[in-house]
C-alpha cells in the first residue's frame, strides 16, 4: 500500500503538472470505488478548477473551486497517472506508461488543456470521495487520522504524550492510523531498525533516550523516502508511470535470511498484528 512518501510524490508531482487546470469531464469502469453515482460525480466536478493538491495522512485531496474537494485514497495498488501529448516525451528516458503495472486504469478526469489524470489500480480497491471542501474532514477515514507523521505539530513532546501508558507493541502504534497518520507497513520497520528498537517492545517502556531516537528516525526515513520518490516493492509508481528509488536503500524490510547492512547479523522476520515484521536482533533492542 502506497504511504506517506509515495503519496507525498504524488501530490508535489499534481501541484507541478495539474494545478489550475480545469476538469471538463470524468469516465469511469469502476462505480464502487465512488462515493457516489458516476454521472452525479461527473456533473458535480465538471468545469470545476483544481485550485491545488494537499495530503492529508494517505488521503490525496483535490481542492476544486466552488467548494467541492475529491479525496482519493490510493489503498493497495493504486496510483495516479498524468498523460498528455506533450508528457508523451520520454523524460525518463523511456515510457513508462506502456507498462503492465500502469494498464489498469478505472477512472479518468479530462482537462480542458488536454491532460488527462488516470487511476490505474489493479486490485480496485482505491477510493474517490467527493464532499463539500469543508466537510471533507468529518468524512469517515479522514475525521480519525491522528497527528500527520511529518507536521510541524508531531513533535518529541506529541511522541512523549502518545507514548505515554501505551502497552501496545510499538511496530503496531506506529501503524494505527489514528495515532499518527502516514506510516506503514514498509516504513515502520525501517524506522524500527534505524531508531535500534524492536518492534514488539511496549510502546511506554521506551526510554528518553530511545524516545528522540525513534523520532528523529521517524522523520530521517520518511524525508529520505521522499527524496528517494517512494518505495516501489510492488505496484507503486508515480505520475509518469516510474517506479520510485527507495526499494534501493531498504534496510531490513523483506530482507528476512540476509544479513544486516549494519552488523552482519542475518535479518528475521515475525508477524504482529498481522503484519509482516523485519528486523535486526542484534541491532534493536
Amino acid at each position: 500500500m502506497p504511504e506517506l512518501p509515495e503519496v507525498q510524490t504524488i501530490v508535489d508531482d499534481l501541484n507541478r503538472k495539474i494545478k489550475g487546470e480545469t476538469i471538463v469531464s470524468f469516465w469511469s469502469a469502476w462505480a464502487k470505488g465512488l462515493n457516489n453515482p458516476v454521472a452525479k460525480f461527473r456533473e458535480a466536478i465538471k468545469n470545476k478548477k483544481i485550485i491545488n493538491v494537499e495530503r492529508k495522512g494517505k488521503y490525496i485531496i483535490l481542492n476544486l473551486d466552488g467548494g467541492k474537494a475529491i479525496a482519493m485514497h490510493l489503498r493497495m495498488t493504486g496510483h495516479l497517472l498524468v498523460k498528455s501529448e506533450k508528457l508523451k516525451v520520454k523524460s525518463y528516458g523511456r515510457d513508462y506508461f506502456e507498462d503492465r503495472v500502469n494498464q489498469y486504469v478505472r477512472h479518468i478526469f479530462y482537462l480542458k488543456g488536454g491532460k488527462t489524470i488516470e487511476f490505474s489500480d489493479v486490485r480496485k480497491f482505491g477510493k474517490l470521495i467527493l464532499a463539500d471542501a469543508g466537510k471533507l474532514y468529518q468524512v469517515k477515514g479522514i475525521k480519525d487520522l491522528g497527528v500527520d507523521a511529518m507536521s510541524s505539530s508531531f513533535d518529541l513532546l506529541k511522541l512523549n504524550k502518545i507514548l505515554d501508558g501505551r502497552k501496545t507493541k510499538i511496530k503496531e502504534l506506529l501503524l494505527n492510523q489514528t495515532v499518527i497518520a502516514g506510516i506503514g507497513n514498509i516504513y515502520a520497520s525501517e524506522i524500527l531498525h534505524e531508531a535500534g528498537i524492536l518492534p514488539d517492545r511496549a510502546s511506554q517502556s521506551l526510554v528518553l533516550a530511545e524516545r528522540k531516537k525513534l523520532y528523529s528516525a521517524i522523520k530521517k526515513i520518511l524525508k529520505k523516502a521522499i527524496r528517494m520518490r517512494g518505495t516501489s516493492d510492488s505496484d507503486y509508481r508515480d505520475t509518469s508511470g516510474a517506479p520510485g528509488n527507495f526499494q534501493k536503500a531498504l534496510k531490513v524490510y523483506r530482507r528476512a535470511g540476509k544479513k544486516c547492512a549494519v552488523c552482519g547479523t542475518i535479518i528475521q522476520r515475525k508477524v504482529i498484528g498481522q503484519r509482516s515484521t523485519f528486523y535486526c536482533p542484534k541491532c534493536q533492542k
